[in-house]
């Protein structure tokens, strides 16, 4: 076997500007300033990567918000628990968030905020010592209000819901439950047995969970047949919300409603399985587009939501460049 390095000396090389390049100047950043607005700091973003898809889901938003289309944010818990309830309820105020769905968790930090303005225990100290989960009022408000609920015919959102409102919360200023119900807003609720704090507690009642979180599938259901040239956001749930909206889209599809051409995002820290072939991936086949926005929710979705409003408040499109 020969040890001679390789001989490069017949190397085939071409001039640069005759190799297709992926990045240029053009799609360069803009020097940041003290002082400069929003409008002016998005404008500036690279059109690269993330920066891009942003500005793109943004004009997509915008686009559904001026056709009347559907709009459909689904959040786990940990959006609320990162301060965005006034984002999002600005989005309602818009009529840029027409639907919203939740899991288990993000009821039950909804409810603390309404009812005390705080929530999010630590679970390690907690779970030591046997005690994670089991604050009472919070369990009782829920699983009452959905039985209650259930035997009303009403799904898990609305009860809840309309509990809080009954109770007249001293936070309901921050309640995303309360201020969608304010404006006729749907807040429909998924939850998987088991996976939440309240069913612990001897008030939970699997049939009243059952039925409730069922009726809300199929109102989301109807509202993701309405989707056709709109949106659907998924943040921050990295199994349950994924595979409800899969399902949804197939019910509306096998009844005939067509939803084939729609945007939808993920948005969230990394990429998980679920989200990227069941909100990416696979329900925009037919058409459309799927978008990832990996990072921070608390970074990004108030971005998304200012790069959203900047373009509605504009005649043209304030992010585009000559």
């Amino acid at each position: 076997m020969s040890s001679e390095p390789l001989d490069r000396s017949q190397l085939q090389r071409e001039p640069v500007k005759d190799r297709p390049s992926k990045v240029s100047v053009d799609l360069f950043g803009s020097p940041v300033r003290a002082g400069m607005g929003v409008r002016e700091l998005l404008h500036g973003l690279p059109r690269i990567l993330a920066s891009q898809s942003l500005l793109e889901i943004a004009r997509r938003l915008a686009d559904a918000r001026r056709d009347r289309r559907e709009i459909i944010f689904a959040i786990g818990g940990h959006v609320i628990k990162v301060g965005l309830n006034p984002v999002l309820m600005s989005l309602m105020d818009e009529g840029i968030l027409t639907c919203l769905a939740m899991n288990g968790a993000g009821v039950i930090h909804d409810v603390e905020i309404a009812l005390w303005g705080r929530t999010s225990e630590d679970v390690g100290p907690a779970l030591d010592q046997g005690m994670f989960g089991v604050a009472q009022e919070t369990a009782e408000l829920i699983n009452h209000a959905v039985r209650e609920g259930a035997r009303q015919g009403k799904g898990f959102g609305a009860a809840v819901a309309e509990r809080l409102r009954e109770m007249g919360p001293p936070f309901a200023g921050f309640s995303l439950l309360c201020h969608a119900a304010e404006k006729g807003i749907p807040v429909t609720v998924h939850v998987a047995l088991g996976t939440d704090i309240v069913h612990m507690h001897p008030s939970a009642d699997g049939g009243a969970i059952g039925k409730t979180s069922l009726e809300d599938f199929y109102l989301l259901a109807a509202r993701i047949a309405r989707l056709e040239h709109g949106v659907f956001v998924n943040a921050g749930s990295a199994v349950i919300l994924p595979e409800v909206f899969v399902k949804a889209l197939n019910l509306a599809r096998n009844l005939g409603h067509k939803v084939q051409t729609f945007t939808t995002v993920n948005m969230d820290f990394i990429k998980h399985y679920r989200p990227s072939v069941n909100v990416v991936e696979r329900p925009v086949r037919l058409g459309g587009k799927g978008y990832h926005l990996v990072g921070h929710h608390e970074i990004n979705l108030p971005l998304l939501a200012a790069a959203v409003l900047e373009i509605l408040a504009s005649e043209g499109d304030p992010f585009e460049r000559a």
